[in-house]
């Protein structure tokens, strides 16, 4: 990924996040990660270490190591890591697999797009913006280790950068089932939903929501009202949470096991439903 944050290591940290989460997201534990890494020469060593070691700081914290990698000289920054992971064949998570009735939680605030945009044109101040780094630089660990403990998870996945109504519409799709999302229920940045109606939204977002738009219903909404809920349902995600379709019996426990991991307690947004494979609909 190109820099999302100004600071180094803050790079280096968000961007391996965002890497390791596509293995937290099957279930698997992260082994072993290789760098990525394409800098300017200009920019000097220090930035490059700064970017690895921020890097390496979250490879430790998910319990992997870092093997080695790869870097060229490249006048737009990037970083990445390929990351290997392992997993037993019957516990692999997929996003596929939800069921009706299953509840619907997200362990991650939404915005990260839209927080990014607004502070590139000075919109928000740092100050207001480190809530986002901070998030985008925690690891899914927590969400994945609470949901490997519940035997009534169904389905799993990562919000990046299809926003939610994308990977949402995916484990649907895949599972043959429809959603009622309850809006104000849904985690955001402190800002992002006012910072959505007035239009402060990364490029992309447009792109998704014309993808959305044949899945998400409108229902009783004013076309205000539906625009400004798609702006953050569709809001490109940089290191996003866990999406987790679980039996409702299950709730509980899984609430429990985050909050213990994490600190403080998943949003519960909706319920999978009967419907059309892939409909988003609002609850509220």
């Amino acid at each position: 990924m190109t820099p999302i944050v100004d600071e180094p290591y803050d790079f280096g940290r968000v961007a391996a996040a965002n890497a390791l989460s596509d293995v937290f997201a099957m279930g698997a534990k992260p082994l072993c990660a290789l760098n990525v890494l394409a800098l300017d020469c200009s920019l000097g060593t220090e930035v490059a270490g700064d970017i690895l070691r921020g890097g390496a700081d979250a490879v430790s914290e998910a319990g992997a190591v870092v093997a080695g990698g790869h870097s060229i000289d490249d006048k737009e920054p990037k970083y990445g890591l390929v990351v290997f992971g392992t997993a037993r064949p019957d516990e692999i998570r997929t996003n596929g697999g939800a069921q009706p009735g299953d509840a619907l939680y997200l362990t991650k605030a939404l915005g990260t797009g839209i927080m990014s945009s607004a502070r590139k044109n000075d919109v928000i101040d740092d100050a207001t913006f480190r809530e986002a780094i901070d998030s985008m630089e925690e690891l899914n660990k927590a969400g994945a280790d609470a949901a490997a403990a519940c035997d009534g998870v169904h389905a799993l996945t990562d919000i990046t950068g299809f926003g939610l109504a994308g990977h949402l519409h995916e484990m649907l799709d895949a599972s043959g089932c429809a959603a009622n999302i309850d809006y104000e229920a849904l985690p955001t940045f402190g800002p992002v939903k006012d910072l959505s109606a007035q239009h402060r939204r990364p490029g992309r977002t447009a792109s998704i929501i014309d993808f959305a738009s044949p899945f998400v219903e409108q229902g009783d909404l004013s076309d205000t009202d539906f625009d400004n809920r798609m702006g953050v349902i569709c809001d490109p995600q940089t290191s996003g949470g866990l999406l987790v379709a679980l039996d409702p019996q299950d709730a509980g426990a899984f609430e429990a096991a985050f909050e213990q991991a994490a600190g403080r307690t998943p949003a519960r947004i909706g319920t999978i439903a009967e419907g059309p494979a892939g409909t988003i609909r609002f609850s509220d």
